[in-house]
């Protein structure tokens, strides 16, 4: 059984860091993708950020060169280093990961809350 855990949230000032790190368990194929999604109170979720099989980020606009997904394939995670941090990157940030196995999995984490206050 797949299952993704995130670590890092917490309380941060404005103009703060955190990383976020989202560790995989459980046999995982044909990885496509691994994302960071986020969740605002009272707004969709949205796709923070990806990175492909083969290393490639793409990011929202949003948190371009702020913003930073790499991963440690050795150990089945993926990383969310997150700078220069404002107000509105407050929210519960959420990975997943995209498969293109046979059923096109794909798998969540439970969340973990980032808050930027000063």
């Amino acid at each position: 059984q797949v299952q993704l855990v995130e670590s890092g949230g917490g309380l941060v000032q404005p103009g703060g860091s955190l990383r976020l790190s989202c560790q995989a368990s459980g046999n995982i194929f044909g990885i496509v993708t691994m994302d960071w999604y986020r969740q605002a109170p009272g707004k969709q979720r949205e796709l923070v950020g990806y990175i492909t099989h083969d290393g490639r980020t793409n990011y929202a606009a949003s948190v371009q060169g702020r913003f930073t997904i790499s991963t440690d394939n050795a150990k089945n995670a993926v990383y969310l280093q997150m700078n220069s941090l404002r107000p509105e990157d407050t929210a519960v940030y959420y990975c997943h990961i995209q498969t293109a196995d046979s059923n096109l999995s794909e798998y969540w984490g439970q969340g973990t809350q980032v808050t930027v206050a000063s």
